[in-house]
């Protein structure tokens, strides 16, 4: 993987997995991974901050995020974002965020 375009995250994830099978039997697997931050606002006070991430996995992947990440499972994953739009039914463009997903490792005691 190139260093141009490389992220590491290490959250929960916010649902269980989804699974996509296409024609030609290869498989997609999408989770939302929440990542939290925390900063002090200008009242002195610690405010925690949640950032949601749409990810994304191909090939093996997929089997071991169907078979051992449930929701609210902590992992680590390591991949590059990517972008795409789609046009939606209604006729609005919608634009997405995702992280692809290129390693996995599974944390916490779920």
């Amino acid at each position: 993987m190139s260093l141009r375009n490389k992220v590491t995250l290490i959250g929960h994830t916010g649902k269980e997995v989804e699974v996509f099978t296409f024609e030609n039997g290869s498989k997609k697997a999408k989770v939302s991974l929440a990542t939290k931050d925390f900063y002090i606002n200008a009242a002195g006070e610690k405010v925690e901050e949640t950032q949601w991430h749409n990810l994304v996995a191909y090939g093996k992947t997929v089997e071991i995020m169907e078979k051992y990440v449930p929701k609210g499972k902590e992992i680590a994953v390591e991949g590059k974002v990517t972008y795409r739009s789609y046009d939606h039914k209604d006729g609005t463009k919608h634009f997405l965020t995702e992280i692809r997903v290129e390693e996995l490792l599974l944390l916490g005691s779920k």
